[in-house]
């Protein structure tokens, strides 16, 4: 049996509550995996609120999509992408489903080797934000001698975008609370205040406008300042201000959608090996217990810390 956070109806965080599962055995190709920490993002929300579905055949919903821990037994044949899976491995698990939990039993393709120099946190929080870092810049297609925007730069998704973007030769303009800009100055970012009169602080910066935009915020701020300064709409992309993108006409990306999935897990490997290399920098902001699953969502949607919420089974 396994402590595992399930959402017993759809709603708030109120919702969710802590039971003991029996958890299966491993079957050929699969491995079990007895987790040390697990990533909170806000997917994880959306999909015991009723935002994604609400059909109560589909209840209790187990959140919960990236951790980290060891392997603590095997089925037939468990090759991940990092190679043959045996027990003891420390691993990453991404994407899983229900990792709200203590002990759980996954494909052999959705477990990677962990990186030694990475923390059991910082290993949970990786792949989410990384991925979809990933999608976001090939989306918008960023290059080197581009002049990249991101709204949220400080955000998990936005550091992780920012570093790849300059990896990739790009500048960097990013919006973050002044709180932040110290951090964002290190990573190689310009930082700016976000709030009224943004719009004219970023064309101080980039007079001749930005060549793409990733946008993380999901304000409507953030969406009219980068439509000003863009060249090409085909060149800004939103992770959460979907009702503008569609009226506006630029791109959206999101979990669910069939390109976005493609590319998030084409980009798994290369991002474990990066962060390997000590390429990616992972902040976490805050651990809670796994019994305080509830505490770590209310929070999330709130102002926290820089960096990734991790719970600890």
């Amino acid at each position: 049996m396994a402590k595992t956070v399930v959402a017993t109806a759809f709603g708030g965080p109120e919702v969710l509550t802590v039971v003991d599962e029996a958890v299966p055995d491993p079957a050929p190709g699969q491995v079990q995996v007895r987790l040390r920490a697990v990533g909170v993002n806000p997917f994880d929300y959306k999909v015991y609120s009723g935002a994604v579905g609400a059909d109560p055949a589909n209840l209790p919903v187990r959140p919960g999509i990236e951790a980290s821990g060891v392997v603590v037994a095997v089925g037939d044949d468990p090759v991940g992408p990092t190679g043959p899976i045996a027990v003891g491995d420390e691993v990453i698990v991404d994407p899983g489903t229900g990792t709200y939990t203590e002990l759980i039993t996954v494909p052999a393709a959705v477990t990677f080797a962990k990186p030694q120099n990475l923390t059991w946190e910082q290993a949970a929080a990786l792949l989410s934000s990384g991925t979809t870092a990933v999608d976001a810049l090939t989306t918008v297609r960023v290059a080197a001698g581009d002049t990249l925007l991101i709204h949220g730069a400080s955000g998990s998704v936005g550091t992780a975008t920012a570093q790849l973007a300059l990896a990739r030769g790009a500048t960097v303009i990013g919006t973050a609370r002044a709180r932040n800009h110290e951090h964002l100055w290190a990573l190689g970012v310009t930082a700016v205040e976000y709030g009224d009169g943004l719009e004219g602080r970023l064309r101080e910066l980039a007079p001749d406008g930005v060549d793409a935009v990733v946008d993380t915020a999901g304000t409507d701020e953030a969406v009219d300042a980068s439509l000003a300064l863009v060249h090409d709409r085909d060149r800004v992309v939103t992770i959460l201000a979907f009702g503008r993108a569609e009226r506006d006409g630029f791109h959206a990306i999101g979990a669910n959608n069939p390109d976005s999935a493609r590319i998030r897990r084409a980009a798994r490997l290369e991002i474990v090996e990066l962060a390997g290399r000590g390429g990616l920098d992972v902040t976490v902001a805050k651990t809670f217990p796994l019994a305080d699953a509830a505490r770590a969502h209310i929070e999330l949607q709130g102002d926290h810390p820089r960096g990734k919420f991790v719970l600890l089974p």
